[in-house]
């Protein structure tokens, strides 16, 4: 952590805001103290929560709106409030920071992710620390990336940070919820995340934020498999983040996988959403999987959804398991046709065929 030169911090809503979903000022203020402090030779980016909250408190409505356009009324209004409280806690410093908003529709189509990547590396180099949030205001359900624990992975990845740090409104992953169980234990560090750890995590229990636990641990699994290190801890506590940074054992290490994916393997697997699914046998699974090889048509049991040639589809096992994510090489509609079939009966069916693989190996990242 002390050798982290790329750092990027998520900060969620419940550690801007009180026990009644106010923003705290006083806190935010401490917090704004470590940033800069974190700042100091190192290169810094920060995904921050609290547009929507800080909207709700400026419209002086008594809680969260569920509906839609309520919350994007709050973040339109809390957006500018939420930008105004970073630039006067870096200006205090003569520290620059700019406002990036982000839909997942940015990071969905290959060139606009690169556009981001690069608008965020061009910032960084200018020392200017980019304070990144999701754009409620335009977001809708097929645009968001559903919570900032996503997005904060996916950012990562993007610039290749060294580390994440999460502050949340919890110390870490515990054996138990430490709200209902005196008896729960902190755990240090993870290697690995499995479908046993994830069950330790329940959902969220908070009344102003989107992610529980179960977010972040995924957040956390999707990071380290890009070589980035992820620690989850408490931005409740005052001086935390410094304690982070200077190698305290504090909160969970999640360590990395050993290997990061190339950056178009990692496009596939976490900047895309699917359009579609592909149900396949268990010989096909362990093709993709096991021998790193393409999936042909011969090996599809069923088809599901709605896509074109070049979408991003799910590939399943029979139990709905979902094991990777490619890029099709036909639509749903000729996959429908040639699915269970060779690749050398493909063109007496379609009259045509673009490949012999419905999804290529070069398209295609297990997850």
């Amino acid at each position: 952590m002390r050798a982290a030169r790329r750092v990027v911090v998520k900060i969620g809503t419940n550690a801007l805001t009180n026990a009644t979903g106010r923003f705290n000022r006083a806190h935010f203020e401490a917090l704004g103290e470590d940033l800069l402090w974190a700042a100091q030779g190192r290169e810094l980016v920060v995904v921050s929560s609290g547009a929507i909250a800080l909207g709700v408190e400026r419209l002086g409505l008594p809680a969260r709106p569920k509906d839609i356009p309520g919350k994007q009324a709050c973040a339109a209004v809390g957006q500018s409030r939420l930008m105004q409280a970073y630039e006067e806690a870096f200006g205090k410093a003569d520290r620059r920071v700019a406002q990036v908003l982000l839909t997942h529709g940015d990071v969905q189509d290959r060139r606009r992710y690169l556009n981001v990547k690069h608008a965020l590396e061009r910032l960084i180099e200018a020392q200017v620390v980019p304070i990144i949030n999701e754009n409620d205001t335009v977001s809708v359900d097929e645009l968001k990336f559903g919570d900032n624990d996503t997005l904060a992975a996916l950012v990562a990845g993007v610039v290749e940070a060294d580390v994440l740090v999460v502050l949340s409104d919890v110390e870490g992953l515990f054996t138990a919820d430490p709200r209902k169980d005196p008896n729960a234990r902190l755990l240090p560090q993870v290697d690995a995340v499995t479908p046993e750890l994830l069950a330790l995590a329940g959902g969220s229990g908070s009344l102003v934020g989107t992610g529980g636990m179960a977010t972040k641990i995924r957040a956390a699994a999707r990071v380290t498999e890009l070589g980035v290190r992820c620690l989850i801890t408490s931005g409740a506590v005052p001086g935390r983040l410094r304690s982070v940074l200077s190698g305290e054992p504090v909160g969970t290490l999640f360590e990395t996988s050993g290997s990061r994916r190339s950056a178009r393997m990692a496009w596939i697997a976490h900047a895309l959403k699917p359009k579609g699914k592909l149900v396949v046998d268990s010989g096909a699974r362990e093709a993709v999987v096991a021998g790193k090889r393409s999936l042909l048509p011969s090996g599809i049991r069923q088809v599901e959804g709605d896509f074109g040639r070049g979408d991003p589809v799910d590939l399943t096992d029979e139990h709905g398991r979902v094991f990777a994510r490619g890029l099709s090489a036909y639509d749903d509609g000729e996959l429908r046709r040639i699915a269970g079939l060779k690749s050398a009966d493909i063109e007496s069916v379609l009259g045509y065929r673009y490949l012999d693989e419905a999804v290529h190996r070069d398209d295609l990242a297990v997850l």
